[in-house]
């Protein structure tokens, strides 16, 4: 049950990077993409993002996304990548409203009891909490009235990013058609997973533990959400099976799936673009911006004839 919950993860990854590389073809039309380069960047940052919190891996994906398409840009290929997240946002708030009307889910204002230090911090600290998201807010906000004043090329290349939902017959065929089979292979590897761990793998487990990963999504302090998951996961699974058995399952799921995706986000770092570490990515984005920031060299005058 082990092996075919890593495998439907897997090709969870491996479907929805095909999305993602629908999206950014359709930004870059005139340029060589390979589907190659996009999986590996894509799963290289799951991988990196399952080791190191903040979203590191997010990062190094932009990069490596970035050094795959020749006349790519930083803003249109974010935003074509984010373009991904509006169908996955759209599942996620089903899964939420299912996850809270089962009586098991933990309503906001117990989070503050649970055993995780940044979702019960938040959960005791409202004020502070809506302090945050405003502030950050804000500054969303004032980023881009300033790149909107300063640099009118950065929203032409928002909207090139943008480009495959202006048409929505292709985003349906080219990106929904992918992301959905994504989330089915997902869905069954989190079946698997409560199988392999003797907790019983369900419609109702596999959705409350897809719930769970929504939450621990937006707390990005802790690699994969770590913490949070397992205290979620306790609370969800209490009447269901022994704290054990809740406990095994809590972490040996995150360890088997941080484990598989790093495995295939180093492997596709050395073997597609050759990088033998995350220092390595780190030191050439570094160098990267470097030579796009630089100001072109001075061309000399022909000689006369």
């Amino acid at each position: 049950a082990l092996a075919v919950a890593l495998l439907c993860y897997a090709g969870y990854l491996t479907l929805r990077s095909r999305a993602l590389f629908h999206a950014l073809r359709a930004a870059y039309p005139d340029e060589p993409i390979r589907w190659r380069d996009i999986w590996g960047a894509y799963v290289s940052g799951v991988g990196i993002n399952q080791v190191f919190p903040f979203g590191g891996g997010t990062i190094a994906q932009y990069f490596l996304t970035r050094i795959s398409i020749p006349g790519g840009t930083y803003p249109a290929i974010i935003a074509a990548l984010w373009t991904g997240l509006v169908f996955d946002y759209a599942v996620n708030l089903v899964i939420l409203v299912f996850a809270f009307t089962q009586g098991v889910f933990p309503k906001p204002p117990d989070f503050s009891r649970l055993p995780a230090f940044d979702l019960a911090f938040f959960a005791s600290h409202p004020r502070f909490a809506l302090f945050c998201v405003t502030a950050l807010g804000i500054a969303v906000l004032v980023g881009f009235a300033l790149l909107s004043t300063r640099v009118k090329a950065f929203w032409a290349r928002v909207r090139q990013g943008l480009t495959i939902l202006t048409d929505r017959r292709r985003y349906v065929r080219e990106m929904v058609a992918w992301q959905a089979p994504a989330w089915v292979a997902r869905f069954f590897a989190y079946w698997f997973l409560l199988d392999a761990f003797h907790i019983g793998g369900s419609v109702r487990n596999a959705l409350l533990v897809l719930g769970v990963q929504v939450v621990a999504m937006l707390m990005p302090l802790t690699p994969a959400g770590a913490g949070v998951q397992q205290a979620l996961l306790v609370a969800v699974f209490a009447g269901t099976a022994t704290g054990a058995e809740v406990a095994a399952f809590s972490v040996g799921q995150q360890i088997a799936l941080a484990a598989g995706a790093a495995a295939m986000g180093f492997g596709a770092l050395a073997l597609i673009f050759r990088f033998r570490s995350f220092r390595e990515v780190v030191q050439a984005g570094r160098e990267h911006r470097r030579q796009e920031s630089a100001p072109p060299e001075p061309v000399s005058p022909a000689p006369p004839l």
